[in-house]
């Protein structure tokens, strides 16, 4: 449990910068497209060779296809196609920052749909953490880039923090516990690469690819590594942890994400984002230490 919960945290931590080298040339839309095209394929392979998918017995039956449609349309089509657009007007570490807010509405979700409590100091140290995002939020509008738009990025991340939080909610639901991880997200990575498909051609036109070895290796690294690798470990955080507390690497994950930021793309600190930053974290380790163990 602690080695996927480390692994998960430190690939998630790189994969953010990656995504900021992938805005270029290629639509968001078709980026993700490819993702999770790749990683659709690398799961049904994992699954065969592994034995947790039969040729026989390929398609799961329809409650947990219809659960697997949920996960992949929520997490792996919205969530991604907001973060994507996201990192186009902030940073990568930054975004990775927001989006340990997952952990928020993780608890929401769990106390609504599973009956997981929610504790007056998880409130706190949520309240702080948002306090936390605020500052550093007014730190990146004084210093963004022409032709950024934080505001709208911020908006973004936000959006695909809800979309995220489903697909981890319905991922721990009992209807897909009695299937094996690798049958369930190799179908939701397939069923949100097509969804992923159509989104990208109304938004962005006819396919585009870059051929180069640069973008055909982050394609292969988020697929492979940071999707068919990770996205299993984490289902099983959730299975065993629930979605509050498997959202705890959420404390990790940023500081992996900032100082890759920091060494790749030039993020400058200031007062005001160290103390954002700080405030956040602060918040995230109140919240989590004030969280009961629960499924």
């Amino acid at each position: 449990m602690i080695a996927a919960f480390v692994v998960t945290a430190l690939v998630w931590g790189s994969t953010w910068l990656v995504i900021k080298g992938q805005i270029g040339p290629v639509p968001p839309s078709w980026s993700v497209t490819w993702r999770f095209a790749g990683a659709a394929l690398g799961m049904f392979a994992l699954g065969l060779v592994r034995g947790d998918i039969r040729l026989g017995a390929l398609v799961p039956e329809r409650p947990v296809l219809i659960h697997a449609g949920l996960i992949g349309v929520s997490l792996f089509c919205a969530n991604f196609q907001f973060v994507y657009r996201a990192e186009s007007h902030l940073t990568s570490g930054l975004v990775a920052v927001v989006f340990a807010l997952l952990l928020l509405p993780n608890a929401v979700f769990s106390r609504i749909f599973l009956g997981t409590p929610v504790t007056r100091g998880f409130a706190l140290g949520s309240a702080i953490a948002l306090s936390g995002i605020v500052l550093l939020m007014i730190a990146e509008y004084r210093t963004a880039p022409v032709g950024s738009d934080v505001p709208l990025g911020a908006a973004m991340t936000g959006l695909a923090l809800l979309c995220a939080s489903t697909g981890n909610v319905l991922q721990a639901a009992q209807v897909v516990r009695r299937v094996p991880a690798a049958m369930l997200l190799a179908w939701a990575f397939l069923i949100g690469a097509v969804v992923d498909f159509g989104v990208a051609w109304v938004l962005s036109g006819p396919p585009v690819f870059d051929w180069s070895p640069v973008y055909m290796g982050s394609v292969a690294y988020l697929a492979l590594i940071g999707s068919v690798l990770t996205f299993p470990l984490y289902n099983l955080l959730l299975r065993e942890m629930g979605p509050g507390r498997a959202a705890y690497n959420g404390v990790v994950v940023p500081v992996v994400a900032m100082l890759l930021s920091t060494a790749f793309e030039g993020y400058r600190w200031t007062g005001l984002n160290l103390g954002g930053a700080g405030l956040a974290l602060i918040g995230l380790v109140v919240a989590l230490r004030s969280r009961k163990p629960s499924r």
